[in-house]
């Protein structure tokens, strides 16, 4: 009986047992990388969904908010509406890092048009009072003679509207503010907290001011001014800045609004995120101004002094995501202002 030749029965080679265990290993690898990846998309679409889901209870419950704020408004306490409004406010506020930025604007604009609401309401239901505030005037040279009173334009004012009715729109000129001070130029113009509790506060036409209020307004509006500084305590809403310019604004609000408006600085303490549009060079750091009485503001504003989403800020007009937006920027730590007076 003849044996099997030796070729046939010899151990393998080396080489062909190292490629053997090689190429399982390698088939490993695209596997599990396989794994991850599908992991990944099974993440990212949870998230979607997940993203998807609170965008439709925020629409549903801001819906449902807002129409309670509307019935409120025309027959219930208002002091209920101020708080179911100051509620819908929150709402939006944590809602926005999952919102698009179309529903955090629509958002926005049904806030502001039912706070101007309330404040219309209010006005209705006060009893009409004369008040006005006046500037503070440079004095003249010792020896210098006055003269007569010219019939140009006012000089900054800030009076009660003479018939009620709900407050100018974004843009519109308006009738008088019931708060504020208006067509002024290179003066120190001064609020203090019993003139500015929870009223609406319009500054426009301002040229070279330099302003402080020092309390607690409820919304804020800086239209059309230049070159001026604006130090604000704390506002319990909202803050439009429309069509300005070369100004210094020092806020602390809910919500922060610009349009319009070019180099500019803004200091601020801004509960949700700040949003720009139509702006160019334009800059932020965070609020710094103080001033006595300023922690009871706060409290009564009902702003989080532990809440500062400065740095922040959505530009309308700038959809990329992977490239930051050239119409903003942070203002570098060692260029910031911390004392004011």
């Amino acid at each position: 009986k003849m044996e099997a030749p030796a070729a046939f029965v010899a151990s393998p080679q080396p080489e062909a047992a190292s490629a053997a265990v090689v190429l399982p290993e390698r088939l490993q690898r695209r596997e599990a990388e396989r794994q991850q990846g599908v992991e990944r998309q099974r993440q990212k679409k949870e998230a979607q969904v997940v993203k998807e889901e609170r965008s439709e209870f925020f629409v549903a419950a801001f819906a449902r908010e807002r129409e309670a704020v509307e019935a409120l408004l025309a027959a219930g306490p208002l002091e209920e509406a101020a708080a179911r409004l100051q509620g819908l406010q929150k709402l939006l506020t944590e809602s926005v890092r999952f919102l698009a930025p179309y529903e955090v604007r629509q958002g926005q604009e049904a806030v502001a048009r039912l706070q101007g609401d309330l404040a219309a309401r209010r006005q209705q239901l006060q009893p009409k009072k004369k008040f006005a505030f006046r500037a503070l005037k440079k004095e003249a040279p010792p020896g210098t003679e006055r003269r007569p009173a010219e019939p140009a334009r006012p000089a900054a004012a800030a009076a009660a509207a003479a018939t009620p009715g709900p407050g100018p729109a974004e843009g519109e000129s308006g009738g008088p503010p019931l708060c504020g001070f208006s067509r002024a130029e290179d003066e120190e113009l001064e609020l203090g907290p019993a003139e500015l509790l929870q009223r609406d506060v319009v500054l426009s036409e301002l040229r070279g001011c330099r302003v402080r209020l020092r309390g607690n307004a409820n919304t804020l509006r800086v239209r059309d001014c230049r070159g001026c500084t604006v130090l604000c305590g704390p506002v319990s809403t909202s803050v439009l800045v429309d069509g300005c310019s070369d100004c210094l604004l020092v806020l602390a609000c809910q919500q922060l609004r610009t349009h319009r408006t070019r180099d500019s600085r803004f200091y601020v303490q801004v509960t949700s995120r700040a949003v720009i549009e139509g702006c160019t060079n334009v800059s932020f750091a965070p609020y710094t101004w103080s001033y006595p009485g300023m922690e009871g503001d706060f409290e009564s504003s009902g702003l989080d002094r532990n809440r500062n989403n400065w740095r922040l800020v959505d530009d309308f007009d700038w959809l990329a995501t992977d490239k930051p937006s050239p119409n903003w920027s942070l203002i570098p730590e060692q260029e910031r202002i911390s004392c004011w007076d």
